[in-house]
Parts: structure tokens; sequence; C-alpha cells
């Protein structure tokens, strides 16, 4: 793929639309394109947050461990970002992301992503906007295999 086709691609991701052309294609420049098959992971709950990926095709689980074992808490597909909570947090991946499809992926260094947001505070403020999202999407999905746990005898 061509670095304008990558280009594009950030470009129709919701996060970076705001960004200018020149600065997208030095972010695509300095990313790594990676291909997972189906059922290989991105990443694992607990690894080390060294880089955000965006989506460029197909999709993947979110998964986290439980008492229960593992669940599934998101889907993402095209367009989508993940692994960018371990970098803001400086923290272990939250979540293990596991292709459901061929995946197509931009990886995006730490330093890259957290100078991106240096440069540009509304993209700052997207990011807070999905993660909220994303953790109202959590929080029920956990309330709600909390509640069937309960409700099956033991």
């Amino acid at each position: 793929m061509l670095l304008k086709d990558e280009v594009d691609m950030l470009r129709r991701v919701p996060l970076f639309c705001q960004i200018a052309p020149a600065k997208l294609k030095l972010l695509a420049f300095a990313s790594e394109r990676m291909t997972c098959r189906e059922g290989q992971n991105l990443f694992r709950q607990g690894d080390i947050g060294d880089a955000a990926y965006v989506i460029l095709s197909g999709t993947a689980d979110v998964l986290v461990q439980s008492e229960a074992g593992e669940i599934r808490v998101a889907e993402v597909e095209k367009n989508s970002i993940v692994g960018e909570i371990a970098i803001l947090c400086d923290t272990a991946r939250t979540a293990t992301v596991r292709a459901s499809s061929r995946l197509e992926v931009l990886k995006i260094s730490k330093e890259n992503f957290l100078e991106l947001m240096s440069d540009f505070p509304d993209m700052a403020v997207e990011i807070m906007r999905v993660l909220a999202n994303r953790l109202n999407h959590t929080t029920n999905e956990l309330t709600e295999a909390r509640s069937h746990q309960q409700r099956v005898p033991s």
C-alpha cells in the first residue's frame, strides 16, 4: 500500500480527521503496517503498552479476563483505534485484542501518539469521548455478566 493510501485511511479515523495531511503523512511514514490472521492476538491483557493500533481492515474482539474466564466486551472494526489506554495511563494492557478475521493495522509508537496529542488538543478531547463511551459499554457488559452469573445456580 502506498503512503498516500495510508494517509487517506488515517483521515477516515474520527480521531485523526482534524489533523493536517502533512502531519498524517509523517505519522503514516513513522508507523508500522502489520497483518494478523484470524485468531491471532494483536496484544494480550497485561502486556506493556508500547503502541496504539489503527484498524485498517478486518475485525477484532476485545477480551478481558474475569473469574468466569475470558469475556468479550467489544468488537472493533475498520477505522477504530485500540491500545491507547495503556499509553495514556502508562500501564499494562487492560484487555486482549484478538483478530476475529484477517486484520490489517497501523502500529503507532507511544512517542508518536503522545506527540500528536500534544500538537492537537482536539484529538485529546476526542480520545476522552471515545474512552468514556468504552468505559460505559464495558461497565454495562460486566454488569450484565455479573447479573447472569448470579442467576445461574451453583
